[in-house]
């Protein structure tokens, strides 16, 4: 098994080893997968997850923009459509320095198996640019948007490709985003999801990730008997996803200890409160300032840069910042300091090793794919009332995603549970993801 784990990744590594963050996804993917398929017939020999790894279009494009002080500036536009073998491409748009294409195949790859977990007709996808926001005008964001659209139109649609948003890209991009689409292509139509609520966008979409990431970590806490009640929580990040994961955990009558960005953490002993988190909301949202500044206004807590908060004591830990942040250490770190649980809120936030990790501790750990598919879900949600043409209450919207983090918690049980009753969250939802798009791709042939 081990042979032909290697046999597989060395042929990944020969056509892809400039790109680290790719080549991470598909080895922790082919590690439970690969076995699976060994084990059943109808899957070896197919070379099925040799396909999945290659994306089947990987658009890359020049963006040309005029800035505020009226020089040209020229950035990369990318869109990775990986996988549509169970409906049309799904995933967001990043912009950030930081993004390439191994980083958008790495995601676009993790989408591909988020989606099929959701149980909705999601293929995979995602794109971007490495265009920065930060301390772009409203005006020079809206003309990068425009740009960008105007060669992306090209590639997408409501039955071919539907982005949403991702790190960078929140409301505002994607309404300067739509306004371009819908002029260019003359009609309204769903092509983008976390739209504004007055043109088509869902109720809970903005808090979907955030909510999803602690609704599986109380379907993971409940095989122990146990809850989120009088939990401390470490939450990395300060954007969207940690800002609602924090709010479902306060919900659920947990403590939030920490929150961070690029520049450090905040660790606020007695509990960031609702109050506190608005503060927080108002800053990050509106200010665009810097978590830094939460200790001007509650000057009890304190601000440790440039660290993460993986040293802090909890006992459940939610990583929703970005690819990476937790590594071997940090995870020794958590283990030492009492942690039963990991629910991951952003997508591959835990090195290998981190993983490892967790696994060989036996605790709670649940990866991305799973626990953070709320976002996505949801997006499929708003699909559906566009299609509808209708908008259902925040109630119906909430329900929904409730239940579908409470299937996508029970087909992780059914592959991922061991005889002596440990649940193997990772390889529980590699192959429950795994087997819906094979079964497709089997479906339709050599395609």
């Amino acid at each position: 098994m081990k042979d032909n784990i290697e046999a597989f990744l060395d042929l990944v590594k020969e056509r892809n080893g400039h790109e680290p963050e790719f080549l991470q996804a598909v080895e922790e993917v082919a590690e439970t997968v690969i076995p699976y398929i060994v084990q059943h017939d109808i899957y070896y020999g197919k070379n099925i997850l040799l396909r999945m790894v290659e994306p089947e279009r990987l658009i890359s494009f020049r963006v040309s923009w005029v800035d505020d002080s009226g020089e040209i500036q020229v950035n990369r536009g990318y869109r990775v459509q990986m996988n549509s073998a169970i409906g049309p491409y799904k995933g967001g748009l990043r912009f950030h320095p930081t993004v390439n294409a191994s980083i958008l195949k790495f995601l676009a790859f993790e989408q591909v198996f988020k989606n099929s977990l959701t149980t909705l007709p999601m293929g995979g996808g995602k794109g971007g640019s490495d265009f920065d926001p930060k301390g772009k005008s409203d005006n020079e964001i809206m003309r990068f948007c425009h740009a960008f659209m105007s060669e992306l139109f090209r590639y997408i649609g409501p039955n071919t490709d539907v982005p949403a948003g991702d790190i960078g890209v929140g409301g505002r991009e994607i309404g300067f985003l739509f306004g371009m689409y819908k002029k260019l292509r003359n009609e309204f139509t769903g092509v983008l999801t976390g739209k504004g609520q007055s043109w088509g966008g869902s109720l809970i979409r903005p808090e979907a990730t955030g909510y999803g990431t602690v609704y599986f970590a109380k379907s993971m806490l409940e095989t122990k008997g146990d809850s989120i009640k009088g939990k401390k929580v470490t939450v990395s990040g300060s954007g969207n996803v940690a800002q609602y994961a924090a709010e479902k955990i306060l919900d659920l009558g947990g403590k939030v200890l920490t929150l961070s960005d690029s520049s450090g953490y905040i660790y606020d002993e007695d509990g960031i409160d609702r109050a506190k988190l608005a503060y927080v909301m108002e800053l990050k949202n509106e200010k665009r300032g810097r978590i830094s500044e939460y200790i001007e206004a509650y000057p009890k807590a304190k601000f440790v840069k440039g660290k993460t908060p993986w040293e802090v004591k909890c006992d459940v830990a939610m990583p929703c910042a970005t690819q990476n942040e937790l590594n071997g250490e940090d995870a020794k770190m958590l283990l030492d300091n009492g942690c039963m649980c990991v629910s991951e809120g952003a997508n591959m936030p835990s090195t290998k090793e981190a993983v490892h990790t967790f696994q060989k501790a036996r605790i709670l750990y649940a990866p991305g794919k799973a626990s953070n598919a709320g976002g996505v879900a949801t997006s499929g949600l708003e699909m559906s009332q566009n299609s509808l043409r209708l908008k259902w209450s925040r109630k119906e919207v909430d329900n929904k995603l409730k239940d579908i983090m409470s299937d996508i918690h029970k087909s992780c049980l059914e592959y991922g549970k061991d005889e002596d009753g440990y649940i193997d969250y990772v390889r529980g939802a590699n192959i429950a993801g795994f087997v819906k798009v094979a079964d497709a791709m089997l479906a339709q042939g050599i395609v």
